[in-house]
């Protein structure tokens, strides 16, 4: 039942349709569905079935692009612009990390954590672990999110806990998700969660910190 309600939804965004996007959502909330719910259902079903194309024989910049125009379109009516809390929950670093230029999943996180109160300092796609790592002492975070669509980038997500631990910061969480990294234990990470989704990695955080 749910998936034939969110179904124009999904079709729009993987079309790269962003009206059709933003009129799919504004009929959702007008039946009384909740963001979360758009979100979970709608949302991440769709990244997820674009996750599954981007290998190297299928990945299509512009068809990204265009969804990722879409996708912004159903943020911004969800949460517009002065809708987060004033006060924070804490900050939150995030980064898609080098060799990896996909952050539409990470936008999704973006989106989840602002709107329910979190600070979050984006340090984009394609970040070294350095800057990464430098960011969230410098900025006071109390947890680093990485997201990875490309295996290649696993090396990397194995030294951001030991890069921590070395600037006396061993007590930051770090979280990792997305297509390639939710695919791996956080033993084998070395990271202290792997989400599943983003109000997954979310839940961890208001559980934990």
């Amino acid at each position: 039942m749910m998936g034939s309600v969110m179904q124009p939804l999904i079709s729009a965004l993987l079309e790269g349709e962003r009206v059709g996007a933003l009129t799919a959502t504004k009929r959702l909330r007008a039946e009384g569905l909740s963001r979360e719910r758009i979100i979970t259902e709608g949302i991440e079903i769709a990244m997820a079935a674009l996750d599954e194309k981007c290998t190297l024989e299928q990945f299509n910049l512009l068809e990204i692009m265009l969804v990722g125009r879409a996708l912004s379109a159903v943020v911004d009516f969800l949460y517009p612009e002065g809708s987060q809390p004033p006060k924070t929950k804490g900050t939150v670093a995030i980064a898609s990390l080098h060799g990896d230029i996909h952050d539409i999943g990470k936008k999704i996180v973006i989106m989840v954590l602002a709107a329910n109160g979190y600070r979050i300092i984006d340090c984009g796609k394609d970040c070294p672990v350095d800057k990464l790592v430098n960011t969230a002492v410098n900025e006071g975070a109390m947890a680093v999110m990485v997201s990875g669509l490309i295996t290649s980038v696993i090396p990397q997500v194995r030294q951001i806990k030991a890069a921590l631990e070395e600037k006396g910061q061993g007590n930051v969480k770090v979280l990792a998700g997305g297509a390639a990294l939710k695919q791996v234990s956080a033993h084998d990470l070395q990271v202290d969660y792997v989400a599943q989704t983003a109000f997954d990695g979310f839940h961890f955080l208001k559980e934990k910190l």
